[in-house]
């Protein structure tokens, strides 16, 4: 027999919208009250009706998230922290691939507004805001991950790229890098961030800004390691040789890194080198990555606390930023041996 929230209810001697709320960990019910319904709930082995609940309420409890790649670490770290939060609140998480296609994205907006999601989150590869006038339309509340639009006033969750792209330069710089590359894509905000804060740290420590010594790649807007050596093999060709690369990611960074070894060059020694997002196998390389760490499981924990609050709220609230402080996570690959006494 299907188990109702009205037979729990009547079973506990309460109402069926205390039994809602305990479902929904609301503040308006006490604790004794709560963890009696959750007991009696798991006895019961009870399955909430989404599909009846959405009927009743306008909403389906389910929110959606739209990456570029499920492969890139980075993102997984970023639905782990939603996950964390949305499941404390009675929400599920739909999540979709793009494969960087930003065709493919539109697609997948499509079929999560289908599915009625109540926010929708995305880390886009839009080059574009037309997407997201389609979400306006649908009123449907949304949250820019990672990567923001110039102009287009929406809620965003991460962090301030041009700092991260400083923040990575004067660590080689105070290391004794003088002539440092970059490599990175060249539509999406954070590749455009981060190059700007490279050409400011550069700038305020009295060191030109090399064209030569930037590679920017439409091949590269994502995390990919093959682009990443090949943009590496052309700046050590370079003369003189770069002695760092940063890269606007660690993807890049770990063919970058695999380029510098090919050529029988020593990583800090040679050429130091910077990657950004602090994937969890940075540590385990053939030469331990330094990285800029974006927080991306907190990213992922901010952004499903203001998706709920813009689904909870009684009224329209205008566009938040919520901008992360990035850190500096620094291993082998920046880590230059003192010289040697004579």
């Amino acid at each position: 027999m299907t188990i109702r929230m009205k037979d729990i209810a009547q079973d506990l001697g309460v109402s069926v919208i205390t039994v809602s709320k305990a479902l929904r960990n609301h503040r308006d019910i006490s604790a004794a009250t709560k963890a009696r319904v959750l007991k009696r709930v798991e006895e019961l082995n009870y399955r909430p009706n989404y599909a009846a609940r959405a009927l009743v309420t306008g909403r389906s409890h389910s929110i959606g998230l739209i990456v570029p790649e499920l492969v890139n670490s980075f993102f997984s770290e970023v639905a782990k922290g939603l996950a964390r939060v949305l499941s404390k609140s009675g929400f599920s998480l739909l999540i979709s691939s793009a494969e960087a296609d930003p065709e493919v994205e539109k697609a997948a907006i499509d079929q999560l507004l289908a599915r009625r999601v109540d926010a929708l989150l995305i880390a886009s590869s839009q080059w574009t805001v037309e997407a997201f006038r389609r979400v306006e339309e649908a009123k449907v509340p949304y949250i820019l991950l990672d990567r923001s639009f110039v102009g287009l006033p929406a809620n965003f969750v991460g962090v301030d790229d041009v700092r991260v792209g400083t923040m990575a330069t004067e660590h080689l710089l105070e290391i004794g890098c003088r002539t440092i590359a970059h490599i990175s894509g060249r539509r999406i905000s954070t590749a455009s961030g981060r190059l700007t804060g490279y050409k400011q740290a550069l700038a305020a420590h009295g060191l030109p800004c090399n064209p030569e010594y930037i590679i920017l790649d439409d091949r590269i807007e994502e995390s990919t390691h093959v682009e990443g050596y090949e943009a590496a093999v052309k700046l050590l060709k370079l003369n003189p040789r770069p002695d760092a690369i940063f890269c606007s990611n660690d993807a890049i960074a770990i063919g970058a890194m695999a380029a510098i070894l090919d050529a029988g060059l020593r990583i800090p020694d040679d050429v130091a080198l910077v990657g950004c997002a602090n994937l969890q196998y940075d540590n385990f390389l053939r030469v331990p990555l330094t990285s800029v760490d974006q927080q991306s499981v907190a990213i992922g924990q901010r952004a499903a606390r203001l998706a709920i609050r813009l689904i909870t709220s009684d009224r329209t609230l205008p566009p938040k930023t919520i901008l992360l402080d990035p850190k500096l996570v620094i291993r082998d690959s920046t880590k230059k041996l003192p010289p040697a006494q004579t």
